[in-house]
């Protein structure tokens, strides 16, 4: 599974990262960029995984944002 998972583009993490900062002045090293863009992957892979789960527990044969909002609040405390 690691294999076909892209991940997301250090731009992308640094540019939502420095958007929610409140002093300009905040720098990220290239480490922590590495470090936020691997947890923001392994956040999306298991909801996903969560998302397939509760739609086969309600004998579903495709994933809705239904599932999703489901899964979401316990998904929330576990990280």
């Amino acid at each position: 599974m690691e294999g076909t998972c892209a991940g997301f583009r250090k731009e992308l993490v640094s540019k939502l990262l420095y958007l929610h900062f409140k002093d300009d002045k905040t720098k990220v090293s290239g480490d922590a960029l590495q470090l936020m863009a691997e947890l923001l992957k392994i956040f999306v892979v298991e909801a996903a995984i969560r998302s397939i789960w509760q739609a086969q527990a309600e004998d579903l044969a495709l994933v809705d944002v239904d599932q999703l909002e489901k899964v979401l609040p316990q998904l929330l405390l576990d990280f």
